[in-house]
């Protein structure tokens, strides 16, 4: 698997609890999408993502930024999803 949908990935990742919530989440320009030292907002859910990869996303408490460790092929447990990402800081990804 070379790189997953950013709706699909952030649903299987845990990070939010539907598929349409992710979708809106990337649709409202709340996700950016950081690939070699390039960041731009995403718009799209069907935007790819793959290992490596940055993310820095909007929430009510401040922005979240992280770094993509592996593509899911399952929405597991906690304990799995966890695996999938690193936490950063906002400034190391840009």
């Amino acid at each position: 698997m070379n790189g997953q949908r950013i709706d699909v990935w952030l649903y299987r990742a845990r990070l939010v609890k539907t598929r349409a919530a992710a979708a809106a989440l990337v649709t409202a320009g709340r996700v950016r999408l950081v690939r070699d030292g390039a960041s731009r907002s995403l718009s799209k859910p069907s935007a790819e993502l793959k290992p490596g990869d940055g993310l820095v996303l909007s929430a009510p408490g401040g922005l979240v930024a992280l770094e993509v460790v592996g593509l899911p092929r399952r929405r597991g447990p906690p304990s799995e999803a966890r695996a999938l990402y690193s936490e950063r800081a906002a400034e190391a990804l840009a």
